[in-house]
């Protein structure tokens, strides 16, 4: 079952047929399948970065050699490319696509009117939208903004919830880096706030997208997908009039009608129950639902996780390879899973959990745990990576 800092950029919108001459890279970018892999300077840049070795010389090779890249569903685009865009948008999802990622990821919310919607979380759409700049859509929040009273060491605070508004609402809004300036006294400060690993360069035009509108792009741009529930609160179930198996269910649905195979779609949550619906209610999309794994305290052995018909797990990249006498190499915990018989995915590459090198990293993923997928916030790293290393 497999998946069939930074530089500046050398081309001005990064990956989206920029080094064209047509003068809007992304509407070009939407016309269909991606037909051609641009992976910009950073692969290299990484390379260069590794210790002298067997694995750099491949590497480089690569670098020096290859002309062209192919499109890797071992390259899943987490979020879309949201270390240079801001997350869950069309500019993001885009930019992933051209970057090579064979796979693209909705993480799946729900608003006021029950509608579905691409967002990391229920509650982020003060961190990651414009809407506390939006006076009307801000008051509407379960959390207005409240500035940061330093003197008595108060942050600032702000919630503002999908399900505080309806499609229509949501759709009004604008992308942005995902930041917060915890000691903002004004809604300006507070929203301005991006990280130094990251550029609000291609921040200006975040398009946020619908669930259904995330399938009909990645069907448009010929890659699989993988939309993972988020867990709502009780809060967010209560205002969208749903119960938590309704929106399981939900979300295996907008596939259905929208003609896409279960083949294409990998469904992911970080919780079991989930899972295991899927697996009774959708068996053919249950087939190939993952379960997503982040602390190991309370999670089901590996045996009993596939004694549930469970065939995927994703568990974070820390769980399955560790740094051991300078080399970087496979857990035990990864060994169990993979002598149950379960298929494995990761995440993230690309974000700074550890001091590992990205590619070294990869090494041990690919060649010894034979993964079938790897989310990257960058997904260029891990394309060129698997077009480079059979």
């Amino acid at each position: 079952m497999k998946f069939s800092h930074l530089g500046l950029l050398l081309c001005p919108l990064v990956l989206l047929s920029a080094c064209s001459d047509d003068d809007n890279p992304i509407q070009a970018a939407n016309a269909g399948a991606i037909s051609k892999v641009q992976l910009g300077p950073r692969p290299a840049f990484l390379v260069d970065q590794l210790a002298d070795g067997e694995l750099k010389t491949s590497l480089q090779a690569c670098v020096d050699d290859m002309n062209t890249y192919s499109v890797s569903d071992f390259s899943i685009g987490h979020r879309g490319a949201p270390l240079m865009f801001p997350e869950h948008t069309k500019e993001s999802y885009l930019a992933a696509a051209r970057m090579g990622a064979g796979v693209l990821e909705c993480d799946v919310a729900f608003t006021k009117d029950g509608e579905l919607v691409c967002r990391h979380s229920h509650a982020d759409l003060h961190t990651t939208t414009n809407v506390l700049a939006v006076p009307e859509l801000a008051a509407k929040c379960s959390v207005p903004f409240t500035p940061a009273d330093t003197a008595n060491g108060v942050e600032a605070t702000a919630e503002c919830r999908t399900s505080d508004f309806t499609l229509a609402e949501y759709k009004s809004l604008t992308g942005k880096m995902d930041a917060a300036n915890k000691q903002a006294t004004t809604v300006e400060e507070y929203m301005d706030a991006t990280p130094s690993f990251r550029t609000d360069l291609y921040a200006t035009s975040g398009t946020l997208m619908s669930h259904k509108e995330s399938i009909a792009l990645f069907k448009e741009l010929g890659v699989k997908m993988t939309p993972e529930l988020k867990t709502p609160a009780a809060q967010d179930l209560a205002a969208a009039g749903i119960t938590q198996q309704e929106f399981a269910q939900k979300m295996i649905d907008e596939y259905i009608e929208a003609g896409i195979e279960p083949s294409e779609v990998y469904a992911q949550s970080f919780s079991i129950d989930d899972v295991e619906y899927w697996v009774a209610n959708t068996p053919e999309f249950g087939e190939q639902a993952v379960y997503l794994i982040y602390l190991l305290d309370g999670v089901p052995s590996p045996t009993e996780i596939a004694a549930k018909n469970i065939n995927i797990v994703a568990p974070i990249y820390t769980a399955l390879v560790e740094e051991q006498n300078g080399a970087v190499v496979a857990t035990d915990y990864a060994m169990q899973l993979k002598e149950a018989g379960l298929d494995l995915i990761t995440w993230t590459i690309e974000r700074k959990y550890t001091d590992m090198h990205e590619f070294e990293v990869l090494n041990v993923l690919k060649k010894d745990l034979e993964l079938v997928g790897v989310f990257s916030d960058w997904p260029a790293t891990v394309t060129f990576f698997d077009n480079c290393i059979k």
